[in-house]
């Protein structure tokens, strides 16, 4: 029970910040305070920093057409000015207000793109430039729109008469002191470090006295020292924040170089632990695994970072402060989930997937997580972030951590999760001949007195993964017995590989060009089910899993082992 109570303090403690804060933007918002963002307006773009996203021509022919496909959601204009719609989609509302499809007028190349680029920066200053209110100015969509102003600069001001230039500077200027005053007030995670970097990109990319370039550079090194951990990971344990953060921070290295000024040095340290992070996080068909928030992968969006990499070494794999570990030999990769829940600051996106993995052969994925639909309906979102939407063990059809759900009423966004383990063990078991790890949490132990451990071991030619779950008892408490023991043991299957039975009723993994896998568990029948793999690009998808089931005190410990065939008939065993 304490620790519940604790979870609520924590929880309540989180909705009385959200409520200052929002408390404290209304105030910054209305005409008392601000004044305070009038000032010079900036003469000229000193220089317009690189973008590393995805740029896509054909985008800004829709987008020309009134055609606005912005976070997997497509809207209509009927020849109004997006920004006077009234959209209910909220991710799409702030990819607009972002400005981050100003990259497709630039890859456009053409002026009737970069007329049209104007007219839309235009239309925004006219509705929303003078009103500090709604998702229009949000701090972290602010950011956003901030960085990517500066980094379209060039296409936006191409062919530009005065009145706009100056109207642009103008504009540019007062989001950059809103953002300022708002920044160390904002919510913990990637929104407060973007909005460091975006102060960042604006000390360098405007006539700026050097006290702001050295108080910007100050705060983003503090900023990166606290949320990048020293194994490169990111607070928030989400293999995509990765990817987002480092997107914005390449750019911004180079904007430092270009500029002949010197960056903190934890910009240059985050950025060499980044880079193999992302590395550690990849299956060898360039997808990252699915954990904490990670849904469908675009591979080119991770090329185009990776570039960056002057390592090119082999991944790491053991990433103990981030809480994830990594098997790799030959073509097959496993990468598995032993840390505790992060902050609850930062949790939003975090799973209850303790323990869990995902399997890899070659370029074809055989064991994963369920992800999430990045795009799709919130509704789904609890769903994909259950224990059950994972490659590990539940208990009694219960997660292993809980997710505040009804945040509606404390104003809080997202759903954070509570509870959780408070302890997760794990130790490498690598030698010569093989790489492995066994695992521990305790995220069962107040409910039902019962520890999960977990050991994974891929031989040397990674042709057996070989596993053992065992349910300990928990401290002195004694592993019950009165129905409360169930446990299931899942192995979410990749929908785009084949499950059947063959002559010898073992259950099979197959996938077109790939490989054969034998799932092989000789104390329990496993079962077959329905599942949903939800971080198809497309959308969710039906997929199966396998199951063990049984009674943790009839069984406390259970073998099972992927056993890979080759294309000829052939096992090999250890």
């Amino acid at each position: 029970m304490a620790l519940v109570a604790d979870d609520t303090t924590r929880l309540w403690t989180l909705v009385a910040k959200e409520f200052w804060r929002k408390a404290r933007r209304r105030l910054r918002a209305g005409p008392i305070y601000r004044w305070r963002y009038s000032g010079r307006t900036p003469e000229r773009v000193l220089i317009a920093p690189p973008d590393l996203r995805l740029a896509d021509p054909q985008i800004a022919h829709e987008i020309y057409y009134g055609r606005f496909p912005l976070s997997g959601h497509l809207i209509e204009t009927g020849g109004l000015s997006p920004f006077q719609l009234d959209v209910a989609h909220i991710g799409w509302v702030r990819s607009l207000h972002g400005f981050r499809w100003l990259r497709h007028m630039r890859a456009a190349g053409t002026d009737l793109a970069a007329a049209n680029a104007r007219a839309l920066v235009s239309d925004w200053i006219v509705q929303h430039g003078n009103r500090i209110t709604g998702a229009a100015w949000d701090p972290g969509t602010t950011a956003k729109r901030i960085i990517a102003w500066q980094q379209h600069s060039s296409v936006v001001l191409q062919g530009a008469e005065f009145p706009f230039y100056r109207a642009f500077l103008k504009s540019l200027a007062v989001q950059i002191r809103y953002l300022r005053s708002m920044a160390r007030e904002m919510p913990d995670g990637k929104d407060r470090l973007r909005a460091r970097v975006a102060l960042a990109f604006a000390a360098l990319s405007l006539p700026a006295p050097a006290s702001a370039l050295r108080s910007a550079t100050r705060n983003l090194g503090e900023e990166l020292d606290r949320q990048i951990l020293p194994d490169g990971g990111h607070i928030s344990r989400n293999p995509l924040t990765v990817l987002e953060i480092l997107a914005d921070l390449l750019p911004l290295r180079q904007t430092y170089a270009n500029q002949a000024e010197t960056p903190p040095a934890g910009l240059i340290g985050a950025i060499d632990r980044m880079l193999p992070a992302l590395r550690f996080f990849r299956h060898h068909d360039g997808s990252l695994a699915r954990f904490n928030g990670m849904g469908a992968t675009i591979q080119d969006r991770i090329a185009a970072i990776l570039r960056h990499d002057d390592t090119v070494g082999a991944p790491l794999l053991h990433a103990p402060y981030s809480g994830y570990e990594r098997l790799s030999m030959g073509d097959v990769t496993v990468i598995a989930d032993t840390g505790v829940p992060p902050p609850i600051d930062v949790s939003n996106s975090a799973h209850a997937g303790c323990l869990s993995f995902e399997l890899s052969s070659g370029r074809q994925h055989y064991i994963v997580n369920a992800g999430v639909d990045t795009y799709g309906a919130a509704e789904f979102r609890p769903l994909a972030r259950a224990t059950a939407a994972h490659s590990t063990a539940t208990l009694n059809d219960t997660s292993s951590a809980r997710f505040a759900l009804s945040m509606r009423v404390g104003g809080l966004p997202g759903s954070p999760l509570l509870g959780g383990p408070r302890k997760v063990s794990s130790e490498r078991l690598d030698d010569g001949s093989r790489q492995g790890f066994v695992a521990r949490h305790d995220g069962y132990a107040q409910r039902f007195g019962i520890l999960h451990e977990r050991e994974l071991v891929l031989s040397a030619n990674g042709n057996v993964l070989t596993g053992r779950d065992r349910f300990l008892q928990a401290g002195s408490s004694a592993t019950r017995g009165d129905g409360r023991d169930a446990v299931a043991v899942r192995f979410h299957i990749h929908p785009d590989a084949n499950l059947f039975r063959d002559e010898h009723d073992r259950l099979v993994l197959a996938a077109e060009g790939g490989d054969i896998w034998v799932f092989i568990s000789p104390q329990v029948q496993p079962e077959v089910e329905e599942s949903i793999f939800f971080a198809g690009i497309a959308g969710p998808r039906r997929s199966r899993q396998i199951v063990l089931h049984f009674q943790a005190t009839s069984l406390a410990e259970v073998h099972w082992q992927f056993v890979r065939t080759g294309p000829t008939g052939f096992t090999t065993r250890n």
